[in-house]
């Protein structure tokens, strides 16, 4: 790599990592990766806007982003912009065309949700089937002697099924293996069937999934294949008794017909941490239902998935500033367009863009 002479390299975080006050809401955004790298400029947005707007990224190389959308208005002047980093896995508010007919690299924080996404997922396994909510309940409102109406169940013997394979079901397979359940199930048509036979999951179709799981979890991201994919009739398939878990995005599940299982008690019970519409800025209508748990898209919210996150998306930024093929790239066929190169050498002071 022969650079002509040191460029300064420009990451925008966008507004809604800080307060009003301009502090940080989380105690460590893995920012501390840049500090041994002086050339690496870092600022944040100075307002909040639902969808970045093209103004906001004047002058920036590469942006964070937590929760704004990314579109094709959003690229308007993508001169600079070398690469939207989402902070986490999901993608779903990024417009990956069109970032891709801009030349701009969308990077997701690939493997660093794994751990904490699966510690959650196991959480509501284990709240739902020894009714933690309904018991907590119980001894606030001075009903002990209902407790017999509610006995639960061990995950011992039971199946675990997830759609989509990727690090967040391997890794909760992994977490499962202490608790004595089934082997366990997956679909995924994308995934490698060596990766699941390693993992020590069948791969089955999802018909099959649904009506053999006692725990059917999602773990694929939210695109025009998967929207809609839980429909009024697959979870119609789900046996009686099982218990439908979402940690992946809204949309995915057919809200109306969820709501109507799980009022019928067509299904045992379900955990959501994601849905249509988000931000919930009122009561939802779940929360009417005593068989559902509930979460802010934050239930596996930690500070160590933040601080991970946060390094992981920063250390990509700081690759690509440095000519070095970043990680966990949506649209890694740029890296080897002619269009791109030119740009991304222009932008980090590179002389040739051959040499990247």
């Amino acid at each position: 790599m022969s650079k002509t002479q040191p460029a300064s390299f420009h990451v925008a975080l966008t507004h809604d990592f800080y307060d009003e006050l301009g502090e940080p809401k989380f105690e460590d955004l893995g920012l501390g990766v840049f500090d041994p790298h002086p050339h690496i400029e870092v600022s944040s947005f100075s307002r909040h806007q639902p969808v970045i707007g093209a103004e906001q990224l004047i002058g920036v190389n590469g942006v964070i982003v937590l929760a704004p959308q990314v579109t094709r208005e959003t690229l308007a002047d993508p001169e600079n912009l070398l690469a939207i980093g989402r902070f986490g896995v999901g993608y779903d508010t990024v417009d990956v065309g069109a970032c891709t007919e801009a030349d701009v690299l969308v990077m997701i924080a690939a493997g660093a949700v794994d751990r904490p996404v699966a510690e959650a997922t196991i959480m509501w396994m284990l709240a739902l089937t020894h009714h933690l909510s309904a018991k907590d309940r119980l001894v606030r409102t001075g009903r002990w002697d209902d407790r017999s109406d509610w006995m639960g169940c061990e995950l011992r013997d039971r199946t675990f099924g997830a759609i989509g394979l990727g690090g967040i079901a391997t890794k909760t397979v992994e977490l499962l293996c202490g608790f004595g359940m089934n082997p366990p199930l997956a679909f995924d048509p994308y995934v490698d069937p060596t990766i699941a036979k390693k993992a020590g999951v069948r791969l089955v179709e999802l018909d099959e999934l649904l009506q053999q799981a006692d725990f059917v979890s999602l773990h694929c991201p939210l695109t025009d294949e998967t929207r809609g994919l839980i429909s009024a009739e697959r979870i119609g398939m789900m046996k009686p008794t099982a218990y439908l878990i979402n940690t992946a995005r809204g949309g995915i599940v057919d809200e109306d017909a969820l709501y109507d299982a799980l009022k019928a008690n067509r299904i045992a019970g379900a955990a959501l941490d994601c849905f249509v519409g988000e931000p919930i800025d009122q009561s939802h209508r779940f929360a009417d239902l005593d068989n559902i748990l509930l979460a802010p898209h934050a239930i596996a919210w930690t500070h160590e998935m933040f601080r991970d996150i946060g390094r992981t998306a920063c250390q990509a930024m700081v690759d690509l500033s440095e000519g070095e093929r970043p990680t966990g790239v949506l649209n890694p066929d740029l890296l080897d367009k002619d269009s791109f190169r030119k740009k991304w050498a222009r932008n980090i002071g590179m002389a040739d863009h051959q040499d990247l």
